[in-house]
């Protein structure tokens, strides 16, 4: 791995944490997989195979470049292109608030992988209620846009997302919320910025 390779993995976290959830060997789908660094960090260190799907033309090159396969698509079209259960798993990385058709995005990821991994912004951090209480929508590492130029159309806290899965029958199978790359244990919703959950459908 490249010094600059550890320096994006250490500005996230989340996908360390990715790493962890995934089993030696498995098959991995990859949407919205900007450079494809996760999958590319999956293969080295868990020995995972897999695609990505990406939208835009820069990042679809860097994949390329990055000896990662890639399929240039529009996750909000779905994921006709894959059969049922072609995939250990299925990751939504810091992506999952910038979706319009969540609950369509996530069925179809739990139709093409046996299991689902999605990480977001926790919108319930200490920081980001103080930021609304005072006036302002909140900006910070994990959601730096400001209200006008954000591509987040959906953000939710680690309680919103445990309660969207008891809904729709999905069943959590690990949960970690990270502050500053740390797992919080205690007063998560309050105190981590980052959630990471894998899920499965029900049986």
């Amino acid at each position: 791995m490249t010094e600059t390779e550890r320096t994006l993995l250490a500005r996230r976290p989340d996908l360390a944490a990715i790493a962890e959830f995934i089993r030696p060997g498995a098959s991995v789908l990859d949407l919205g997989c900007g450079d494809g660094l996760l999958l590319r960090h999956l293969r080295e260190t868990r020995e995972a195979r897999g695609y990505g799907v990406e939208i835009e033309d820069e990042k679809v090159i860097a994949c390329v470049a990055n000896g990662v396969n890639v399929l240039q698509g529009d996750l909000e079209r779905g994921l006709a292109d894959f059969d049922s259960g072609s995939f250990d798993y299925v990751i939504l990385s810091l992506t999952l608030q910038a979706v319009r058709q969540t609950e369509a995005i996530v069925r179809e990821m739990l139709r093409v992988g046996r299991e689902a991994i999605v990480t977001f912004p926790n919108f319930g951090h200490w920081t980001n209620r103080w930021q609304v209480i005072r006036g302002r929508m909140p900006v910070s590492d994990e959601l730096p846009y400001e209200w006008y130029d954000t591509p987040n159309v959906h953000l939710c806290t680690v309680h919103d997302f445990e309660s969207f899965c008891a809904k729709h029958g999905f069943r959590i199978l690990e949960r970690r919320v990270l502050h500053e790359g740390r797992p919080v244990r205690v007063a998560p919703n309050l105190r981590g910025t980052v959630a990471v959950f894998r899920f499965q459908a029900a049986a």
